[in-house]
């Protein structure tokens, strides 16, 4: 009898620690899809911002149609991406196609001096960053969700609950995604 009881505990608690671990992961799994959510409105709303930019600068700079082309183009791709290694290239063809806009609007003191340019600059900006700190948020979670998918035990609830890892968010080196690269081993100029 005593054996029966230990048998049915054993049950019991291998039942409930299925169960928590489950409820983890659907919890880190919910965590993902809110940070991915995060990401994606602040990709919006620098998607919304690309054409108010460029109607400010094409107002200066109408012959430069080439730079106009590549910020369009990337405003689509953005548009068109459908989960974080879309999103992640679009984001760095934005990046790239954004920072030729702005090394034309500095061929124009008038447009860099124009209240509506600055503006729109510093929501971009802004935007920038929120797109950095929900980055960092949801690769975090993924980070978090992608280990409890690989460790024992929860690797046996992750695979009969039908759990998939996801993907990061990831830009390539600086170089690729449109920032400077700076490098001070040559020594002083001189």
């Amino acid at each position: 009898m005593i054996f029966v009881y230990v048998i049915a505990g054993v049950v019991v608690l291998i039942a409930i620690w299925t169960v928590l671990i489950f409820n983890h992961l659907i919890r880190l799994g919910n965590e993902a899809k809110r940070g991915w959510s995060n990401i994606d409105v602040q990709l919006k709303r620098r998607t919304d911002l690309i054409p108010n930019l460029v109607e400010a600068v094409k107002g200066y700079a109408a012959h430069e149609r080439q730079v106009f082309e590549d910020v369009t183009a990337a405003r689509t791709a953005m548009q068109q991406a459908s989960g974080p290694a879309q999103a992640g290239e679009a984001n760095k063809q934005a990046t790239a196609a954004i920072g030729r806009l702005f090394a034309v609007s500095e061929a124009y003191p008038a447009l860099r001096a124009s209240e509506n340019f600055q503006k729109l600059q510093d929501e971009l900006t802004d935007t920038e960053d929120k797109i950095a700190a929900a980055r960092r948020y949801y690769n975090q979670t993924v980070y978090q969700y992608n280990t409890r998918l690989q460790s024992f035990p929860d690797l046996i609830v992750a695979k009969l609950g039908g759990f998939h890892e996801r993907e990061f968010f990831a830009l390539d080196s600086p170089a690729e995604a449109g920032l400077p690269n700076v490098d001070f081993s040559s020594g002083p100029a001189p």
